[in-house]
Formats: structure tokens, C-alpha cells, sequence
């Protein structure tokens, strides 16, 4: 008998955390065969932007969902949300991007249900982690840190504000001083980051570079290359 992920001893099961994917399932299967996950023992969780971009958003939820991944809220997911059946009628504004209502045409009610589940982040106390799609702000617990910096920001200003812009500041994560060690994506400009205690593991898979995982508790990371550039960054 094949032992479940409940039954395998702790110290024989990884977790691992795979940077944004934006709809590219071929790469994401790749990066989990080259990680050899053991679907009966392994846990494994993507950092958000499940969708967009890519070619094949609904691949990825549908492959997410029937695996069993886990995952937290990217921005990206969070525009397909607001195109979701119980929002209204599909009309996409002149402020939504194409992509967003090309990718909410392809999802299935099941594909609808797993994105609207998606929580602002997984805390893994035993790993001393937290992940998280974009970024937390310093002092703050985590059931009060605001929503759209959770899934937006990526730098911190010289005066000490949080900002979405690359360019506004420092990266959020070499300021972060844990206790937890916090794993994002959504920075694929800055591309991989390891700071003390924060990893971010946005490397542009979807722009023609790789997409990659970290695997604990090991803290090993695992790249695979993208198979070509899907859109200019």
C-alpha cells in the first residue's frame, strides 16, 4: 500500500515552493519531474499568478486543482476574479487587460471554485516560513497586513512607504527582518532574490527565462528554462 502525505514521516516529506507560473504547464510539470516530487509524501505550492500571459491558464488551475496543490493569490488572479461568473456579465472594461478575459473564458466552474479558495498567504510554522505572492509590511501581523500590498508590492521607498513600483525604492524583502522567512514571487525584473529572511522566486518563466521552485527543508532551489518567451517583459 502506496502511504498517503498524512503517513509519511515528517522528516521524509518536502515541501516545495514554485515561483509564478502565468499559465506556462508544460514548464511547471517539468520543474516538478526535475524536483522528482513524490505525489504520495511531497506538499507543493505555487506562489500565485497561477494565470495570465502564458499559454495555458486553464491547464495550470485544472493541473493545480486535480493535484491537489496548494497556492496563494497573485495579482494576476485576482483580475480573472473580477471576470468570474457571480461578478456579472463577461464584459471586460476598457481597463481590462485582453489577457484576463481571454483566460476567464477557458475556466470551468471547478477552475472558478479553486481561484476564489485562494487565501493571501499559507503560513508554514514548522518550516519557519511564510508564503506569500508579493510582499508583507514590517510589524504587522499577518491577518492585518493590507490585501493589495499582499499581492502588489515589490519595494520599499526611501521614505519608508510601501510601493508596487521596481523602481520606487529598495526590495521589500532585503528590509524584511523575519522571524519568519518569507517566499514570494512576483519581481521578475529583480528575478531570483535570496535575502537573510526572505527568497523570491519570480525568474520570468513566462518572459523566456526559467521557472523556479525552493525546496525545503532543504532550501535547495530547482530551475528548469522556459521554453521560449511568451511576452515581452
Amino acid at each position: 500500500m502506496v502511504p498517503d502525505a498524512t503517513t509519511v514521516p515528517p522528516g521524509n516529506r518536502r515541501t516545495l515552493i514554485v515561483g509564478d507560473v502565468h499559465g506556462c504547464l508544460d514548464e511547471l510539470q517539468a520543474l516538478l519531474s526535475a524536483c522528482s516530487v513524490d505525489w504520495s509524501a511531497d506538499r507543493v505550492l505555487l506562489v500565485g499568478d497561477l494565470v495570465a500571459k502564458g499559454p495555458d491558464s486553464q491547464g495550470v488551475v485544472q493541473f493545480a486543482r486535480e493535484r491537489k496543490l496548494e497556492a496563494v493569490l497573485g495579482n494576476h488572479d485576482a483580475k480573472v476574479l473580477t471576470l468570474a461568473p457571480w461578478a456579472g456579465p463577461l464584459e471586460p472594461t476598457a481597463k481590462t487587460p485582453k489577457h484576463h478575459g481571454k483566460v476567464a473564458r477557458t475556466l470551468g466552474l471547478d477552475d472558478w471554485v479553486y481561484l476564489r479558495r485562494l487565501p493571501l498567504y499559507l503560513a508554514l510554522p514548522e518550516l519557519g516560513t511564510v508564503v506569500v505572492h508579493a510582499g508583507l509590511i514590517a510589524g504587522l501581523p499577518l491577518e492585518q497586513q493590507p490585501r493589495d500590498l499582499m499581492i502588489n508590492m515589490r519595494s520599499i521607498t526611501p521614505e519608508g512607504q510601501a510601493s508596487k513600483r521596481v523602481d520606487a525604492g529598495q526590495p521589500w524583502a532585503s528590509l524584511w527582518l523575519g522571524p519568519s522567512h518569507v517566499v514570494f514571487g512576483h519581481d521578475a525584473i529583480r528575478g531570483l532574490q535570496q535575502h537573510p529572511f526572505a527568497t523570491g522566486l519570480d525568474t520570468g518563466c513566462v518572459y523566456g527565462r526559467s521557472l523556479t521552485a525552493l525546496v525545503l527543508p532543504e532550501r535547495r532551489l530547482v530551475s528548469v528554462p522556459a521554453r521560449r518567451a511568451y511576452v515581452p517583459i
